[in-house]
């Protein structure tokens, strides 16, 4: 069995003996846990990303359902051993049905054994992949001038150039992308443009957006898998590459650039991997409704919570996000990539990007 594996057992293994002490001394189990929300996330000035708090929350056997969740822990450690041991995997739809089988230990719902996992992440200080617990997506597609080296399912390698070797849709980033499964070889790109919408990654693609500004270009997929994030923190940690977001033009997108920047709240606890912190947002900002006279949709009562939800969030405190925030409150509009079509298909690639590039620094004239 690998270093790594015989870890996670331990501390597997830790979690089920702290419980098995609290009964031997008679004292009712119970477990720690920071508190998971905006108000206990604090600023790490040595990783540079947003990490949890001090605030904890106990989940104990005191109440019914809390010696329910302490009996679903001691079967999802069980089921991650027996994992680990005969080197199979399972993703998190395939737990959820398989606690059908654990009698009262089963869940009620696939977002309860979610949490569940995420909880053991945060006590034993590792990843659902270090588990064998893999989501149900994948990562999402990259192009531009860089190979990678992938280990295969046969265990072999092989190099793949992300724009020879692939079609349209570029690489597809695979739900582990850590350095024994992918490494980066030959990368001559500048900077990578992080997109949230397949709709846009098609057009920079379409338009050779990559090859005539030397750009890598990644389709976040909406809300980026824990993947993506990991593969952009890489290549911006280990090539020393530039990393511009590039959404819509609401909360929702806001917050998908949060995700990869500053890590997002329920991973605090593994900011560190995921999180890339110089990482900029390029756009679309409500000051561009302006600028470039953008069609727009309304605010919804749910956009304009979360706007104001996000106005006392600790990531968006910096002047940017303060300002950009409250205009688009007062504006009460919302704007998408694609309205940057009115005025045609290449205005995108040959003069918002490339404009707003030259700004950044990240380009020349």
């Amino acid at each position: 069995m690998k270093k790594k594996y015989q870890k996670v057992i331990k501390e597997i293994d830790n979690i089920a003996e702290k419980i098995h002490a609290d009964l031997e001394h008679t004292t009712i189990p119970f477990l720690n846990l920071p508190t998971r929300s905006k108000t206990n996330i604090l600023f790490d000035e040595r990783l540079n990303v947003w990490k949890y708090g001090a605030n904890t929350i106990e989940r104990s056997a005191k109440s019914l359902n809390g010696a329910y969740m302490l009996l679903r822990t001691m079967y999802m450690a069980d089921f991650i051993k027996e994992m680990i041991k005969s080197e199979k995997s399972s993703t998190l739809r395939e737990m959820y049905y398989i606690s059908e089988g654990w009698d009262l230990a089963k869940f009620n719902s696939q977002n309860e054994s979610n949490m569940l996992a995420e909880d053991l992440e945060v006590i034993t200080k590792l990843m659902r992949e270090d588990f064998k617990l893999r989501p149900e997506e994948d990562g999402s597609r990259v192009i531009g001038d860089l190979s990678i080296q992938e280990t295969t399912r046969n265990n072999t390698k092989r190099v793949i150039h992300c724009q020879n070797d692939v079609g349209d849709s570029g690489y597809s980033i695979p739900y582990n992308v850590e350095s024994e499964k992918v490494v980066f070889k030959n990368v001559n790109i500048d900077f990578l443009i992080a997109v949230e919408t397949g709709g846009m990654f098609d057009r920079l693609v379409e338009n050779h957006f990559d090859e005539n500004y030397n750009a890598g270009i990644v389709h976040l997929k909406g809300q980026p898998a824990r993947s993506t994030r990991r593969f952009i923190k890489r290549l911006n940690e280990e090539k020393n590459l530039p990393v511009v977001v590039f959404t819509d033009c609401d909360p929702w997108s806001f917050r998908i650039f949060s995700s990869v920047a500053y890590g997002a709240i329920k991973t605090a606890h593994i900011s560190e991997y995921l999180a890339t912190p110089s990482a900029s947002y390029l756009g679309v900002t409500p000051s561009d409704i302006e600028n470039y006279d953008l069609p727009t949709d309304d605010l919804t009562k749910e956009d304009i919570k979360s706007l104001k939800s996000e106005l006392t969030d600790p990531r968006f405190k910096d002047s940017f996000w303060k300002h950009e925030i409250k205009l688009q409150l007062k504006l009460g509009k919302k704007s998408e990539q694609q309205a940057l079509a009115k005025y045609g298909l290449d205005y995108v690639t040959d003069t918002y990007l490339p404009d707003k590039l030259v700004e950044m620094g990240m380009i020349k004239k």
